[in-house]
């Protein structure tokens, strides 16, 4: 019997069933619809961290205080007063590899204008902070060096600030806010940014001399942190290995101290975040797998039905020459049938069920061919692993016995 009839019969026999036929399949349907809307919605989430971070500079590095522990007791980084101007200075002289560096304070507070106010934080930068963190001035200038020397009281603000400052729309260019209770003239807004990957307001932002913030505001004589950026992504870790090396003499560590600072590069913060990224979308695609499993089940199931109502069938089949190869391909054909349709549907709703979300729950997606492939490739094994056992025992039964069966 060839190929071409034994399709025939194959479509007739599932014709016959049509509704057993779709039940059958929705397992596989929903099993790969599953897997291409998880794997989805976690490589859009994956790509949207990594335009996030790139976004604050993919060459990024960022020195904090490191943690010690007293007493048995680890401490914050926030409590610990190990870099210090001085550190700042020696980078700024000494370093090859940095084409900007920035320390940085900050504290919360409430920012006032007349009868407004609006709870935030004032950050103490230099003014290389907006190249390394990817920052542009809108309207106004950039505080100068001059200011960092006086400590003078000048900021520039955020939209968001902004917005709920000066609600009536008039620009704050030159306008006097007060942070707690003291004043700051405004000299120059931010271009907006709106909110990254991780729901930060990247807007929600007042920048002022750190000079200002740590005299007049914290009134410290430390750094709570120190922003650079490497002369390329590629200098990175030539610029780590630098910084690390430069602060160590500074503080005068010996060789066998640890170091009492933490150096952090934007590519290790990205590798951490794709690495749980990576995590979730494989556990929702192993959950989505299920599915496919539950539905090639369901496959052999319905297969196995199939077999015992068609007994007679076969037996008729074989009794007239039919070979049992040739009913073990005709089983095999439905089954595969049935997966390869359910796949195609289910790729297409997998794909609608992706764009749905990216539209009704703005989510970020991305579509990836592999996924697609690996699915359809998956059901189609499954149609033909599951309907193989219900075809084999078709093709092995014995004519006279299936012409007996009732």
């Amino acid at each position: 019997m060839n190929i071409a009839n034994l399709f025939k019969i194959a479509l007739r026999a599932l014709a016959n069933n049509k509704m057993r036929c779709f039940l059958t399949m929705l397992g596989i349907i929903i099993g790969v619809g599953s897997v291409i809307t998880m794997l989805a919605i976690g490589q859009g989430s994956k790509q949207s961290i990594k335009e996030s971070i790139s976004e604050m500079g993919s060459n990024m590095i960022m020195i904090m205080p490191g943690t010690e522990e007293r007493g048995g007791v680890r401490q914050s980084s926030d409590n610990m007063q190990t870099l210090k101007p001085a550190d700042y200075k020696e980078l700024q002289d000494n370093s090859s590899y940095l084409k900007g560096i920035s320390p940085q304070v900050n504290s919360s507070g409430q920012f006032i204008n007349g009868a407004n106010n609006y709870p935030s934080q004032i950050y103490g930068v230099s003014p290389d902070y907006l190249d390394i963190r990817k920052l542009e001035v809108d309207e106004g200038s950039m505080f100068t060096d001059r200011d960092i020397q006086s400590a003078s009281k000048v900021c520039i603000v955020g939209k968001t600030v902004i917005d709920e400052l000066f609600p009536d729309g008039t620009s704050p260019v030159g306008k006097v806010i007060r942070f707690n209770k003291i004043p700051f003239t405004i000299i120059g807004t931010l271009k907006a940014k709106g909110y990254n990957s991780m729901g930060q307001d990247q807007d929600d932002v007042v920048l002022a001399p750190y000079t200002t913030v740590m005299k007049r505001i914290l009134a410290i004589d430390y750094i709570q942190g120190l922003f650079c950026s490497a002369i390329s992504e590629d200098q990175t870790q030539d610029a780590i290995d630098e910084i690390t090396e430069l602060i160590r003499k500074d503080h005068k560590l010996k060789t066998s101290d640890d170091n009492d600072f933490t150096v952090r590069s934007q590519e290790e913060l990205s590798s951490m975040m794709s690495s749980t990224s990576d995590m979730m979308t494989i556990l929702l695609a192993c959950i989505a797998g299920i599915s496919l499993l539950v539905g090639g089940i369901g496959i052999m199931n319905i297969m196995y039905v199939s077999v015992t109502e068609r007994t007679r069938e076969i037996g008729l089949r074989m009794s007239i020459g039919a070979r049992g190869k040739d009913i073990l391909a005709q089983f095999l054909i439905e089954s595969t049938i049935i997966s390869i349709t359910g796949g195609i549907i289910g790729v297409i709703l997998g794909c609608g069920a992706a764009f749905g979300v990216k539209a009704i729950l703005n989510w970020p997606i991305s579509i990836q061919f592999y996924s697609v492939v690996l699915s359809f490739v998956v059901c189609t094994f499954t149609g033909v692993f599951f309907g193989w056992y219900p075809a084999k025992k078709a093709s092995n039964l014995d004519p006279i016995e299936a012409l007996r069966y009732e």
